[in-house]
């Protein structure tokens, strides 16, 4: 059994409270500006995070960093907004962690409301068709590289490629929902973990950082500080307050609405494929697209591809695509409007907050309820048998995934018609561009929107 008290912590000082007095204020400066600037999905927005926090400011040491990102690497969910919100909750409380998680995403949300609307209001005029018809062969290469590059970590031998090839079958041929494709990885792992532990573990690196010798103000040995210490009452509490902060807004809105109308079954729907996000937002994407655009109808499938085209064009985890899906499920269902005595697009925004707020949620609770406990073990965790089978499951969700996109991209009108030769050339283009010379997503996604500007120029 695991002890809830780390022998190595001694009673906090009044020199290490001293100590840990990093400027409420000048934090929130700093989560604010990482918000508006968190480009190049996960991996950019932890080494945005190392550079500052670790490297330059020394608010916190690589070894601390680590181990809170083994932690948020291990839940399900965005874990770079994950990691700001622990780092902020270890710095200043429970209040620095809401600040740190809501101002990465507070941005993204405001940007994509802004950008869902133009997109319905002007998204049939033929300059924006244009833009959008480059951008998405980009986004399905963008997809396919997501694969490889998942896959080159994970796939390191024939059991896991068996995972991934029996995910990629089940959900291509037999439409399997995604959530029992998890389910029965994780049980292939678990068997795999006691019969093969050796093939199925799999170690997370870490790049070490540059920085000097100086200590950090929360440093390797710094005591954990007393609002990060575990006790049974607090674990409790905190879960209990999640609870609270999702079932009252979700009866809230079944009171007003009914269960079967569109918000309370956004939040439902939502609420589970938050649980879901193990390896990242590519992974539940298949999952987002079986149930708005094939269950409930909130989109279409073309939408739903232009939609991860705005997400990858705005700061911010790339999970906030369902923003999107929601403000999009909202504006053009009419039902919804005429309930709420509203416009479209008030509807659309209402929506697009229901689905953001619970689908982050879960996050918030993940980190403030399991902090302390990591905290109080102070060793970094590793990936379990059964987490390394899913992660080789979604290889092959995720290829899925883009052979579902690349259909509609190049035959948008069907097999019976011929290919978009257009967007079969841009997609190799942004293939060439990210599997050869690695170049970052955001100038691929900018260079194939004009290209696709070009050729509508010319019809």
């Amino acid at each position: 059994m695991i002890s809830m008290t780390n022998s190595n912590d001694r009673p906090p000082t009044s020199h290490d409270a001293d100590r840990l007095k990093i400027p409420f204020w000048e934090a929130f400066s700093f989560w604010l500006k990482l918000g508006f600037v968190s480009f190049g999905g996960p991996a950019g927005q932890i080494a945005i995070m190392h550079r500052e926090l670790v490297e330059r400011r020394r608010w916190i040491s690589e070894g601390r960093f680590l181990h809170a990102l083994n932690y948020c690497m291990v839940l399900p969910g965005p874990e770079a907004q994950q990691l700001a919100t622990y780092i902020g909750w270890l710095m200043h409380r429970t209040a620095g962690g809401v600040v740190a998680g809501l101002l990465f995403i507070l941005p993204s949300l405001l940007i994509l409301i802004a950008l869902s609307w133009l997109y319905m209001a002007y998204g049939h005029t033929d300059w924006l068709t244009g833009i959008f018809n480059g951008i998405k062969p980009a986004v399905t290469a963008i997809v396919l590289h997501a694969a490889y590059r998942i896959g080159g970590r994970t796939l390191k031998n024939k059991w896991l490629w068996s995972i991934a090839t029996a995910s990629f079958i089940a959900i291509f041929i037999f439409n399997t929902p995604f959530p029992l494709i998890i389910a029965v990885s994780a049980l292939a792992g678990w068997l795999g973990g006691h019969f093969a532990p050796t093939q199925f573990s799999m170690a997370t690196a870490h790049g070490n950082g540059k920085h000097g010798d100086s200590p950090a103000v929360i440093d390797d040995h710094t005591p954990t500080p007393a609002h990060a210490q575990f006790r049974w009452v607090r674990l409790l509490s905190m879960l209990a307050i999640g609870l609270l902060l999702w079932a009252v807004p979700l009866t809230t809105l079944t009171y007003a609405h009914t269960w079967q109308s569109t918000l309370p079954q956004m939040a439902w729907f939502f609420s589970k494929a938050a649980l879901l996000t193990f390896g990242g937002a590519y992974a539940v994407l298949p999952y987002v697209y079986q149930g708005a655009v094939g269950h409930y109808g909130w989109l279409t499938a073309p939408q739903m591809i232009d939609g991860l085209a705005l997400g990858e064009t705005t700061p911010g985890p790339l999970i906030m695509v369902v923003t999107f899906v929601g403000f999009v499920g909202g504006y053009q269902h009419p039902a919804l409007a005429a309930n709420l005595h509203t416009s479209p697009l008030w509807a659309g925004v209402l929506a697009a907050c229901v689905v953001t707020w619970f689908t982050f949620l879960p996050s918030f609770i993940f980190i403030f309820a399991g902090g302390p406990l990591i905290e109080s073990t102070h060793r970094k965790l590793a990936y379990t048998a059964p987490l390394t089978a899913i992660t080789a499951a979604v290889v092959g969700v995720i290829v899925n995934l883009a052979c579902f996109f690349a259909y509609h991209v190049i035959w948008p009108t069907g097999l019976a018609h011929p290919p978009s030769w257009v967007s079969l050339l841009i997609m190799a283009g942004a293939a060439l561009a990210l599997f050869r010379y690695q170049i970052n997503v955001l100038p691929v996604i900018l260079l194939c929107g004009a290209a696709g500007w070009l050729f509508s120029l010319v019809g």
